[in-house]
């Protein structure tokens, strides 16, 4: 009873502590308006203390709360926490390659349908497990697949597809599911920039084998680091948790020991008969679980997911109107058909003919505190890591060299105000007015 009243005393404090502690005064061209950022109050704080008063601190009460939850909001069967949107990459395609998959297993020299303008951890997996990474090229305005090269990508080393929904658009999910379904194909979901974006009504993350979501500050909501794995194959579920814990044979959570009743009576290889099947490994894996901490926070956050989907929304509805009068200057971004995005950013391509580079203009903005982003790696296989990677190419990839030399993005997240985005048009404004 003692140590209860002395919890609730020690929240009670943090609450007062941290009530409207990140709330700041916004100054116009003084204060930093930021492409991406946490949005916090008392109740992340008042999570974390209590996961650390309970001193567990590898996965544990709240990171089984928030794998329920956000499995349920999906609709799938399981969700697997992880400690970055990169790792749930690294899993979701490791998890592929098992032998436990028998035929259907990736093995070294298969191909996986990608693009070559996004982020390389939606790539890395593909090069890290000795597969090729077939590129193709995006359409500009919504930045996704050129689906009509899809069906020319196809090769008989052709196993997979791994696409982002870029920025939180979606990508053309019925032509991508077509060719998935036509020649038996695994689809893995980067959702790590599109949470709660959805396509002809359902959420994206649901269409493919497996869907993989990051909860870095960037994103929609975060744990400060973290991801997650979704899928309603309970195979792949074991193989992904498998990769994630150690590459072992057991599913047993930690601290828990005989879940299957067989933890002695079992044969494994060249081991001995009866060898503790908490120590039989399966895979060559990691240890990429997340911190009981991590999701405490999470667990606060995802309760906001709703309001931040529809701030995000709101901002860049804004930002388009208010930028609609330079569509001379700028393709202006859209979302892709049958889509809902749950935007993560407001993209634009200068055109050809404008009379400013990118360089200019993005100087200028970030001169006024207005934070931009590339997006991303531009085209990957002009970057330094990839020079010597084999990969195929469909197409001459020249809307992604577009991308790589002329397009940029601003932030939409949800704590960017109306006053702020009053702000940044009007810098866009008088940039602009200097042209004419």
């Amino acid at each position: 009873m003692e140590n209860q009243y002395l919890r609730s005393k020690i929240l009670s404090l943090v609450k007062e502590f941290t009530h409207n502690k990140d709330i700041q005064e916004f100054i116009p061209g003084k204060t930093q308006i930021h492409f991406a950022g946490r949005v916090f109050n008392e109740e992340e704080y008042i999570n974390l203390v209590d996961a650390a008063l309970d001193g567990w601190l590898t996965t544990g009460r709240y990171a089984n709360k928030f794998e329920k939850d956000f499995a349920n909001y999906f609709g799938m069967k399981s969700c697997s926490l992880v400690n970055s949107g990169s790792s749930a990459n690294l899993l979701a395609l490791t998890a592929l390659t098992s032998p436990k998959l028998g035929d259907k297993r990736l093995k070294p020299g298969d191909e996986v349908i990608t693009v070559a303008a996004g982020f390389p951890t939606t790539v890395n997996p593909i090069i890290q497990n000795n597969l090729i990474p077939v590129f193709l090229d995006v359409d500009l305005g919504t930045y996704n697949v050129k689906v009509e090269d899809l069906e020319n990508a196809i090769s008989d080393k052709t196993k997979a597809i791994m696409l982002a929904h870029t920025l939180g658009n979606s990508f053309n999910l019925d032509e991508v599911m077509r060719i998935v379904k036509n020649y038996d194909l695994y689809l893995i979901e980067d959702c790590c920039d599109a949470l709660g974006s959805r396509y002809d009504g359902k959420l994206v993350g649901t269409f493919g084998n497996l869907a993989t979501f990051s909860f870095y500050p960037a994103h929609h909501i975060t744990m400060g680091e973290g991801g997650a794995v979704l899928t309603n194959d309970i195979l792949l579920e074991r193989l992904v948790r498998s990769f994630r814990d150690w590459g072992r044979d057991c599913y047993c959570a930690p601290g828990a020991s005989n879940t299957c009743g067989k933890r002695f009576t079992q044969q494994f290889g060249d081991l001995p008969y009866g060898y503790d099947h908490k120590y039989v490994y399966s895979h060559i894996g990691y240890n990429l679980k997340m911190t009981d901490l991590q999701a405490a926070v999470g667990v606060a956050q995802f309760q906001k997911l709703p309001e931040f989907i529809e701030k995000r929304k709101k901002n860049f509805i804004l930002l388009k109107e208010g930028l609609k009068k330079y569509e001379d200057y700028f393709i202006l971004p859209y979302a892709t058909p049958k889509s809902d995005p749950s935007w993560f950013g407001f993209p634009l391509t200068i055109r050809e003919n404008a009379k400013f580079s990118r360089r200019e203009l993005v100087t200028y903005l970030e001169e006024h505190k207005i934070m931009t982003r590339m997006l991303f790696g531009g085209n990957l296989i002009r970057q330094p890591a990839y020079k010597n990677v084999k990969y195929r190419v469909v197409g001459n990839l020249e809307n992604t060299d577009i991308v790589m030399n002329r397009t940029f993005f601003i932030g939409v997240y949800p704590g960017i105000t109306d006053e702020m985005i009053d702000y940044i048009i009007k810098v866009f404004d008088n940039f602009l007015k200097k042209l004419k």
